[in-house]
């Protein structure tokens, strides 16, 4: 069932309930006016019962007729106001009650009637006396009864109805609370259950998901996310597709363009030997062939750097200090810093620990930074190189930084990209990529900073091995 119909089935059953104890109240209510009303219908007789039995008192103690003749015409009022309101009295008390009301009235007015018709001297004033205030009594005392019993039955019934009131409330509330909480736990559950298969699929996991127990708004929407998984998988395999021959695109663009200058150099030496041959000494012929093989050493040398791009050789790892590393780098860099006229300075931490890496690999990842960093710069320039700890004192850090034009921040992002270079022709683009690599390798990182017209910094950490464990060292 649809949570919106549950929702639905629970507000219908509240309404339901509400309405029987509206209507129960209502009828309650109604048979407290009509008590009420009869309550005060009885006061009223009670009042006029009082009114003829001082009548009576009066007349037995001055034999005055004419007080048997009020006594009857306050009967006849009474008659008449009983007729007018006869179905509220039933209502209220009974057809059984309201007859045994009559028949005792009935009783009095007879007895009233036949001494008021007969000669005082036949009257035995005992025998009258004791009959007339027998009937009155009697009438006198089941109006008073009725009353009272109505008052306590109208206040029962209050009471009863302010309990059904009472009890009714705490059903509804209690009934909303109770189907509220189940709807709301339904509904967190799927909300959850869906949480857990989004981030399943933000974490790049996109198996749907069959089978699941819940309800039909959960199993439309997990629906639409198999739908969204399936596209997306869809969607990664064309992206993955597509880098793929992105990549191959670029890489086999770079080889081109890399190889079609010492072609081009091989083939015009070629045609312009076989035209010059029978002119040429062996010198100028031995000339000739040296330059093929300088162009065909270039050729080997641009595909060395795309193997040792694509597969990069293992590490040999050793044990060693990295400012000797560093300063290795700089003696082979020295004849190019001097031509350049760039001043260097080095920040070396004397108290760093040994690290286990591959010297020559380290060596040609510093050169190649450093070559990058002579090309960025003018004369006059800057080359800062500093070793430290970082800051948890887990890796040695080496910060190479330049005061040179900077990288665009749209480059920044491609700087490690194979092929990329911002030196146009002058560049293969393999530097940096064979760079990050290497570092990868030793389990390290390399980061970059730049900012357009004050110089770029190259941050390497390589992590603190021992040579037995090729682990971490504790500190």
């Amino acid at each position: 069932m649809k949570v919106e119909h549950r929702i639905i089935l629970s507000n219908f059953f509240n309404i339901i309930v509400l309405i029987i104890v509206i209507f129960f109240a209502i009828q309650n209510l109604n048979l407290v006016l009509t008590k009420l009303k009869f309550i005060q219908i009885a006061d009223d007789l009670n009042a006029s019962f009082l009114e003829i039995r001082l009548t009576e008192k009066n007349y037995f103690l001055y034999r005055n007729k004419m007080n048997l003749y009020d006594i009857l015409n306050k009967i006849r009022e009474i008659r008449y106001s009983i007729d007018n309101v006869r179905d509220d009295i039933i209502k209220a008390v009974g057809e059984d009650n309201f007859k045994i009301l009559n028949k005792n009235l009935n009783d009095y007015t007879n007895v009233i009637a036949l001494i008021s018709e007969i000669e005082e001297t036949k009257i035995n004033n005992n025998q009258t006396e004791t009959s007339i205030r027998e009937a009155g009594k009697k009438l006198r005392e089941f109006s008073e009864q009725i009353t009272r019993l109505e008052r306590t039955n109208t206040n029962e019934l209050i009471m009863k109805s302010q309990k059904i009131l009472l009890y009714s409330f705490w059903i509804i509330f209690l009934s909303s609370i109770v189907i509220s909480h189940l709807i709301s736990k339904k509904i967190l559950l799927s909300l959850k259950l869906i949480q857990k298969l989004t981030l399943s699929i933000s974490e790049g996991n996109f198996k749907t998901i069959e089978n699941v127990d819940c309800d039909q708004e959960c199993n439309s929407v997990i629906k639409a996310i198999n739908f969204m998984s399936n596209e997306l998988k869809n969607r990664e395999e064309q992206l993955i597709q597509s880098k793929k021959l992105a990549s191959i695109g670029v890489m086999t663009a770079g080889v081109a363009h890399e190889l079609t200058n010492p072609l081009n150099n091989i083939s015009m030496l070629a045609q312009t030997y076989i035209e010059l041959y029978d002119n040429l000494s062996k010198d100028d012929r031995i000339n000739f062939m040296s330059k093929v093989e300088a162009e065909t050493d270039r050729m080997k040398e641009i595909v060395k750097n795309f193997l040792d791009f694509s597969k990069p050789k293992k590490p040999q790892l050793e044990q060693i200090d990295i400012n000797t590393v560093i300063q290795k780098a700089i003696k082979l860099m020295q004849n190019m810093l001097y031509i350049s006229n760039i001043e260097t300075q080095l920040k070396l931490n004397e108290n760093l620990p040994l690290t286990f890496i591959d010297r020559n690999q380290i060596q040609q990842v510093l050169v190649n930074l450093i070559t990058n960093a002579v090309q960025a710069m003018t004369k006059n320039g800057k080359l800062i190189i500093v070793s430290d700890l970082d800051e948890n004192k887990k890796y040695i850090k080496i910060t190479i930084t330049d005061t040179g034009k900077g990288i665009p921040p749209e480059l920044l992002q491609h700087i490690f990209d194979p092929f990329f270079s911002t030196k146009g022709e002058g560049g293969t683009g393999l530097g940096l990529s064979v760079s990050h690599g290497i570092i990868k390798s030793h389990n390290g990182d390399i980061t970059v900073k730049s900012e357009v017209g004050k110089g770029t910094t190259f941050t390497i950490r390589l992590p603190i091995y021992t040579k037995i464990e090729g682990s971490k060292t504790d500190e």
